[in-house]
């Protein structure tokens, strides 16, 4: 992969690193300061417990897929960007246009869905 198409990956890249770090402190604070709320009411007590039940679902995607993103980052740094992480094939580069932290190529992606690698 040119020199060119991977400084466009990594501009991209630490855009969504910037915005999921953003996002993660959001929703860790967001539901800190659910916890403080002095509630009285049983039904209110339950909207708040779903609220915070909802911010941690929602932080730990985005967590995870800041590990994807941290991931790729570094296979940048040693050179191995742009290889399916399991079969060491390139990536196609319509999905790493799509999603440019992708770990593995279209093949090696759909036995990971269907638990085979």
């Amino acid at each position: 992969m040119d020199k060119k198409k991977v400084d466009s990956y990594k501009k991209r890249l630490l855009t969504k690193q910037e915005e999921l770090l953003r996002l993660v402190t959001k929703s860790e604070q967001d539901g800190r300061e659910a916890d403080e709320e002095a509630t009285q009411d049983i039904a209110d007590k339950a909207a708040n417990s779903y609220t915070k039940e909802f911010l941690f679902h929602q932080s730990d995607e985005n967590r995870r897929m800041l590990q994807l993103v941290n991931e790729a980052l570094e296979r940048m740094k040693n050179g191995s960007y742009g290889q399916c992480v399991a079969c060491q094939e390139e990536v196609q580069q319509k999905r790493l246009e799509a999603v440019p932290w992708a770990r593995h190529c279209i093949e090696c992606q759909e036995k990971q869905d269907q638990g085979l690698l």
